[in-house]
């Protein structure tokens, strides 16, 4: 018996710890819901409407459909672009969900689920409608007489410092407030995504978005979490996966990115 019981615990020895805690399926179950960071900022991704006081998107409507599927309720946690990675890392919420790109800096500390989006997001601009003609590259971007309003933190701000050096630019905290600025004339640019300035252009009809259809980078969108669970990033994916199959991916996307449907 007691021979047995050693070879037990050498066994319970080469299990990863991991796997004997709980992991985040676990505690979702326990806790009757699932925390999601969002910044509420980025339409048409997850924007919290401060007239209903709900958030809007089709990250709220992936964000309802998780919960749905796991049997429990959301619970949001606000989070913004310059601390997301931090409040990811440090375990605020289980997943986040606000239109955040795929790229290998986030991968490499961060978990993140299979794309959604392909082909629908890229870099480009927001201007006036008046403005238009004056924006055809990144070299008329790159002037000192041009302002150029950007949120913090985020991928928009990191292309901005890498690419428009010579350019003016301006910090503005709320990333939902900026397109109204630049209509407003307080600057004359903001960096941001296709899918973005195709829904503002929609909103403000005294702004355009005249290069979308050439956007300065391509990339897609993914789910944030943790490192180290991946049961958890399994069922994720899972998610997307039985939604990109029904199609319930695609309507989504043709709702809310400007995804032209299949024929």
């Amino acid at each position: 018996m007691k021979k047995f019981c050693l070879i037990i615990f050498a066994v319970l020895l080469l299990v990863p710890i991991s796997r004997l805690e709980a992991g985040h399926l676990e505690d979702i179950a326990a806790r009757g819901t699932i925390r999601i960071g969002t910044t509420g900022d980025y339409i048409p991704m997850s924007y919290l409407n401060p007239a209903t006081g709900e958030y809007e998107g089709i990250d709220a409507e992936l964000s309802k459909i998780i919960a749905e599927s796991l049997g429990v309720k959301i619970e949001y946690v606000p989070t913004t672009w310059p601390t997301l990675a931090a409040d990811c890392l440090a375990g605020k919420f289980d997943i986040a969900l606000c239109g955040i790109s795929r790229n290998f800096a986030r991968e490499k500390v961060m978990a993140m689920s299979d794309a959604y989006g392909e082909g629908l997001f890229g870099k480009t601009i927001l201007c006036r409608k008046t403005d238009a003609k004056k924006f055809k590259s990144v070299a008329d971007l790159n002037k000192p007489t041009v302002r150029i309003m950007i949120n913090p933190g985020g991928t928009n701000e990191k292309f901005a410092r890498a690419n428009l050096p010579n350019a003016k630019l301006i910090v503005h905290e709320d990333n939902a407030d900026i397109p109204i600025q630049i209509a407003e004339g307080k600057a004359d640019i903001m960096i941001t995504e296709t899918v973005e300035a195709f829904s503002w252009i929609k909103r403000e009809p005294r702004l355009a978005a005249p290069l979308t259809d050439k956007p300065f980078t391509k990339h897609s969108c993914g789910i944030l979490m943790q490192k180290g669970d991946q049961e958890f990033l399994n069922y994720i994916n899972f998610v997307l996966a039985e939604l990109r199959m029904d199609g319930t991916l695609e309507n989504l996307e043709v709702k809310y990115l400007g995804r032209k449907p299949a024929k």
